[in-house]
């Protein structure tokens, strides 16, 4: 063999390797870690499944669904949130990348939710309120594992809508574009048939003689008039709104704040 084939063949090898490691390095970032359960709220199972699913979810938006619950006192659910983005460097396809952050503080009983980079563009306050206002009933009852589940599922969802666009707007339901194709096409289907049918000119008058009736009495009775209190609504407990930042390291996110 030649020194030049020998060489051509060491360097054919090393190119391989060094592809290799590459593949090796975006796998394991790919399934890093995205259930941060510090307060203990699921079990093995359930992170088993929820992590299985940002993975699944989260690549086909090029983004990281990430959970993460605290029993810590004294904390303030937003800046927790943001400190973690900070130290944790969460991402899809770099650290401090795209990342929608789901947190849970069990103490002061508030969840926030948080977009980041593209997450921050597709996932605004308005969605991500939204999204909030979905799972709170399942946090206030205790169901953690269907709330987070419904994270991810929705988070996803939105994000294949482009921004400022209403998913939740009625016209672009399809039961309800069914529903008025439907009812179009009956109102069609019955001036059809009444043309058919010829007109009918028998009414009231045909058979009234007019020479012999005649109104006989006529009387208005004042009965009373009824007046109906009722208690203003209160605010339910729970409310919230959007928000955002920026972290203490220069990431610029959007927001949604609640309690439950």
């Amino acid at each position: 063999m030649s020194k030049k084939k020998t060489l051509y063949t060491g360097m054919a090898i090393i190119i391989i390797y060094l592809i290799s490691l590459l593949g090796i390095t975006h796998s394991a970032y790919a399934i890093e870690r995205k259930v941060y359960d510090y307060a203990e709220l699921l079990t093995e199972q359930e992170i088993d499944s929820l992590e299985a699913l940002a993975n699944e979810l989260g690549a086909e938006r090029e983004t990281d669904f990430i959970i993460v619950t605290t029993n810590e006192s004294g904390i303030d659910v937003m800046e927790y949130t943001q400190d973690f983005y900070d130290e944790i460097a969460p991402g899809y396809d770099k650290p401090h990348g795209n990342t929608a952050i789901l947190t849970i503080d069990m103490q002061g009983r508030e969840i926030y939710l948080a977009g980041f980079y593209k997450a921050k563009t597709y996932l605004d306050a308005d969605r991500l309120n939204k999204i909030r206002n979905s799972i709170t009933s399942d946090l206030s009852s205790g169901n953690f594992y269907n709330a987070f589940y419904d994270y991810i599922v929705l988070s996803h969802e939105y994000m294949g809508y482009e921004p400022g666009f209403n998913p939740d707007n009625i016209l672009f339901k399809t039961w309800f574009q069914v529903a008025v194709a439907v009812a179009v096409g009956g109102i069609v289907v019955g001036i059809m048939a009444f043309n058919m049918g010829g007109r009918v000119t028998v009414n009231a008058r045909t058979y009234m003689d007019a020479n012999t009736s005649r109104v006989l009495h006529r009387k208005d009775q004042y009965i009373r008039t009824t007046v109906t209190k009722r208690r203003k609504p209160q605010q339910k407990s729970g409310g919230g709104g959007g928000g955002g930042g920026i972290t203490r390291g220069g990431h610029s996110h959007s927001g949604s704040r609640g309690g439950f």
